[in-house]
């Protein structure tokens, strides 16, 4: 199964694999949304949708629609004792 940033949980981090499909909006582009960057879930609307997530450094709110159409990478954190 292939995760996608609408799989991510509160504070949750994934790094940008792929796209489902090539018709993601130039702009999504533009500000950061490309193979290799970061990605983390800030917060979720309360009808789920649409998601806040920090990409590379910028706020942005997305439709869950489109969420479920970048694949990630997702970082599992290490807990140092």
């Amino acid at each position: 199964m292939v995760a996608t940033v609408a799989d991510l949980k509160y504070g949750q981090k994934g790094i940008i694999k792929d796209f489902t499909e090539h018709t993601l909006p130039v702009k999504l582009m533009e500000m950061g949304c490309l193979p290799g960057n970061s990605v983390e879930l800030l917060r979720i609307a309360p009808l789920n949708d649409p998601l806040y997530i920090n990409l590379s450094g910028s706020h942005l709110a997305i439709r869950r629609s489109l969420a479920q159409l970048i694949e990630l990478d997702i970082i599992e954190e290490t807990q140092a004792k």
